[in-house]
């Protein structure tokens, strides 16, 4: 028989697997960074800093205020325990998991060496001297590629080239990020920064989606089959039911039922995580970066949360509902609103752009967003919130700072009639 959720059960259960109803720790080490990641599996990274750097924020809402460089030394450094790679978009994953890649690097050759027309095929010269560099030189800033390229008379390097090769060489796996200094890649040859037990672990196709499913299941809790594949971008549906199946005879999976998971009248099938807890109730409020697995899936962020959501980076400013980069707001099991934020470091003003309430929102809900973007504030080293008046829910945020301990001020955007 296969067992029922109720919709409310299904959030809580994937806010739990997330690792959002746990308490935050008083202070923050590499330690609580890894046991997090260990529940995320994948930590995607943006390069918009209009706020902060997307990859730093799903840390700060599970475990709140936290020193970023702890985060740099854990993420970015040459001795760090995870690499960059196409995990879901570009993210950060654990270096012993290359192996489980390799399926996708395959795919990316076999799929540019077909079309002789290829850019892999056509710029076989300047691929050679890229490998050469970084076989002989070690791990290498495009900047340092660029200062050292050949220019013969007529030449055939171009400086987009060599950003083109470094790209070509990481998607295919000859090629890794071996670090970053501010916000700019390194690179060296994968074996100059992958275990060497890992590269030398080969893990077939079926095996490696089976455990990236398998993975993905656990950091949900409970999902349908098009959430388990978009959670590391997994096109091949069959392959992914097929891993599905799989688990389900293995017992890793369980078949429900999430009574109000339905399409077109039919109920959408779904599967819990053996070990996926159901949390009696979800505390606290927290902001959520548009790539944090919680949201990041929009089919699954409608289903779950009824939240409709889509940034609005590349809207015409003049046509933005909402704002440039919002960010959906827990409170609870539910997302009450979206804020549109930017910090002024010049003047110390953390912006609220935009507040908007969503249909779940209720009228004691200000008191946690004011709460949470105080630690916002103080997380970035802000000493003042500035709100504008653009958005439902901008008076009623900009009344519940008035009655906290920030100074709060009001301020004008182009959008406000």
């Amino acid at each position: 028989m296969t067992a029922s959720l109720s919709a409310a059960e299904a959030r809580r259960m994937t806010l739990g697997a997330q690792g959002l109803s746990r308490r935050r720790p008083d202070a923050v080490s590499s330690r609580h960074l890894h046991r997090a990641m260990e529940r995320l599996g994948v930590l995607q990274i943006d390069s918009v800093n209009v706020f902060a750097r997307s990859h730093y924020l799903p840390m700060f809402a599970r475990l709140g205020e936290y020193d970023t460089a702890v985060f740099d030394r854990a993420f970015f450094s040459s001795s760090s325990r995870y690499v960059e790679y196409l995990a879901h978009e570009a993210a950060f994953m654990p270096a012993e998991d290359w192996p489980l890649w390799r399926f996708r690097m395959q795919d990316f050759r076999a799929k540019w060496e077909r079309d002789a027309d290829s850019w892999l095929n056509v710029n076989g010269r300047t691929l050679a001297w890229v490998r050469d560099e970084l076989r002989g030189r070690g791990p290498l800033r495009p900047a340092d590629l660029r200062e050292d390229a050949p220019r013969e008379r007529g030449g055939w390097w171009d400086w987009d080239d060599v950003k083109m090769a470094l790209e070509h060489l990481w998607r295919l796996g000859d090629v890794a990020v071996s670090g970053r200094r501010g916000f700019e890649r390194s690179y060296a040859l994968a074996e100059q920064v992958i275990p060497g037990d890992a590269l030398a672990r080969e893990v077939t196709r079926d095996a490696a989606i089976r455990e990236l499913v398998l993975r993905a299941a656990r950091s949900y809790g409970v999902a349908t089959a098009a959430d388990l594949a978009d959670y590391h971008r997994i096109r091949d549906r069959g392959a992914v039911q097929h891993a599905i199946d799989d688990l389900t005879d293995a017992g890793e999976l369980t078949p429900v039922t999430v009574r109000g998971w339905e399409r077109g009248g039919r109920q959408v099938p779904a599967w819990r995580h053996t070990d996926a807890a159901l949390p009696r109730r979800i505390d606290g409020a927290a902001l959520l970066t548009p790539f944090d697995p919680v949201v990041w899936f929009r089919d699954r962020a409608l289903r779950i949360f009824d939240l409709d959501y889509r940034i609005e980076i590349y809207v015409p400013a003049e046509k933005r509902r909402y704002g440039y980069y919002s960010l959906p707001v827990l409170v609870g099991d539910r997302i009450v609103a979206r804020v549109d934020l930017k910090a002024d470091r010049a003047a110390s003003v953390l912006l609220v752009q935009s507040a908007w309430w969503e249909p779940q929102a209720r009228a004691s809900d200000a008191e946690q967003l004011a709460g949470e973007l105080v630690r916002a504030a103080s997380w970035q080293g802000l000493e003042r919130i500035s709100v504008s008046r653009w958005g439902d829910a901008a008076e009623p945020l900009a009344q519940a700072l008035h009655g906290g301990v920030v100074a709060v001020e009001r301020h004008r955007h182009p959008r406000e009639a």
